[in-house]
């Protein structure tokens, strides 16, 4: 293989309901980065139906061009039709990188493509940097670091003899580019010829079913609760302070698998990535598998009773002390102030 030949950085912009999802935007800005280190540009790849406007805005959020494929079978995610797309695309194109979200379609699609062009895939990165090969100083490789032994440790990994390098990235762990309409606008409008054998079904109706679920990816300020709330009955106390502070709950996972709140609501390794401007920790103890899924809040308030717990190495602010006198007293403070944010 010819590794000088692939060049660029390409990200699987997914889409659905004909929205391009946050995770898209949040892989462009991580590949800007890794753009600057490797000299190279980043290209959004987007497959859909009448989406020219959604590919825009591709460009608004930091990508250098985007390819868009225009195609009736790409307007509903479909495994077969979608891998054949985007395979295409990366063997006529070459790209260095390709990343995707570690979504349910993110998964799906990744190792498909992956096999087709013979490369590896490293899956659910946290991380991603550009390095120096150890044998061959002049060449970059992409540095690829994810949880690994059921998040006991961090393994960072490398491909360095195939191309493109392929990885999924969680949702909620890049930071998004600038989003500005100031940004050129360049569109290529790919055509790829679909088989007939490529698509093995037919979709005749889609019924959505809406369910009322917390999304605290997108929340601002988090009050999680661990297993030193103690049970469930102790939570109300969290939701004043988050109210307080116009934000909501979340859980470490020894309180959801405790039944203690619901699995949407659940911060860590296993459970959502989340980066909010403020993240107060109320008796978690901060394992390696939470610390993963928080670690880049904009600041952190850790309260906990044991001095030594690692949630204290991440804390900006770290209060040793009993939860229900400290929450109580911070809750009292704040309506003395009239702090009261609505959401």
């Amino acid at each position: 293989m010819n590794l000088s030949e692939y060049k660029g950085i390409f990200v699987f912009a997914e889409q659905r309901d004909r929205k391009v999802q946050k995770v898209a935007l949040e892989l462009i800005g991580k590949g800007k980065e890794l753009a600057k280190d490797l000299q190279t540009t980043v290209t959004a790849v987007l497959l859909g139906k009448d989406m020219l406007d959604e590919a825009k805005k591709l460009n608004y959020a930091g990508a250098d061009k985007v390819i868009y494929i225009d195609d009736d079978a790409l307007d509903v995610y479909m495994t077969e039709p979608y891998v054949h797309a985007l395979h295409t695309v990366v063997m006529d194109k070459k790209p260095e990188i390709v990343l995707f979200g570690a979504s349910a379609i993110g998964r799906d699609l990744a190792p498909r493509v992956s096999a087709r062009v013979h490369t590896g895939l490293t899956a659910d990165c946290t991380s991603l940097d550009i390095a120096q090969d150890d044998d061959d100083k002049e060449k970059l490789n992409l540095m690829m670091t994810r949880p690994a032994f059921g998040g006991n440790i961090m393994a960072t990994i490398a491909c360095p003899n195939f191309r493109p390098q392929m990885a999924t990235v969680r949702p909620g762990v890049m930071k998004e580019a600038e989003y500005t309409e100031n940004n050129k606008v360049n569109i290529e409008e790919y055509k790829v010829n679909m088989p007939a054998g490529c698509k093995n079904v037919e979709i005749l109706d889609t019924i959505k079913i809406i369910q009322e679920k917390m999304n605290i990816e997108d929340a601002n300020v988090l009050v999680s609760g661990g297993r030193g709330m103690r049970g469930p009955e102790n939570y109300p106390i969290l939701e004043e302070l988050a109210d307080l502070l116009g934000g909501t709950i979340s859980a470490s996972r020894a309180a959801v698998d405790a039944g203690w709140v619901p699995k949407d609501r659940q911060v860590g390794q296993t459970g959502k990535t989340v980066r909010p401007n403020l993240y107060i920790a109320c008796g978690i103890s901060g394992a390696i598998q939470h610390l993963a899924g928080m670690e880049e809040s904009d600041y952190i308030i850790a309260i906990n009773k044991d001095e030594y717990a690692p949630i204290f190495e991440v804390a900006d602010v770290g209060i040793v002390g009993d939860i229900f006198k400290v929450v109580p007293a911070l809750i009292e403070e704040l309506k003395k102030e009239g702090r009261v944010v609505n959401k």
